[in-house]
């Protein structure tokens, strides 16, 4: 069975960084893409960042661009997001899962990120 367990969230003032990780296993890992999502509050979880197997980036949204860094340890099978130059917008719960997963997929228990003075 697919578990996910995110951790490094955290309230941090803007400006700030977090580094996010999230340990995977139910699953052979080093064969997929894995991304990163996020849900601010009141709406719908979204795709930030994903990576291949191979370690290269797939893609980024346009919002986090520059400023978060996705990567990936097969070993370990776990996904990481460095987080740099945090805004209040991205305030979220943050999430990681395979490419293209839906709410039919299991999710793990996320980590809150809060960026706020």
């Amino acid at each position: 069975q697919v578990q996910l367990v995110e951790s490094g969230g955290g309230l941090v003032q803007p400006g700030g960084s977090l580094r996010l990780s999230c340990a995977a296993s139910g699953f052979t890992f080093s064969m997929h893409d894995m991304s990163w999502y996020r849900q601010p509050p009141g709406k719908e979880r979204e795709s930030i960042a994903t990576i291949a197997p191979t370690g290269g980036v797939i893609n980024y949204v346009d919002s986090v661009k520059g400023r978060f860094t996705i990567s990936r340890d097969n070993a370990k099978a776990t996904v990481y997001l460095q987080m740099n130059s945090l805004k209040p917008d991205d305030t979220a719960l943050y999430y990681c899962n395979k490419r293209f997963a839906t709410r039919r997929d299991n999710w793990g228990q996320g980590t809150q990120v809060t960026v706020s003075s």
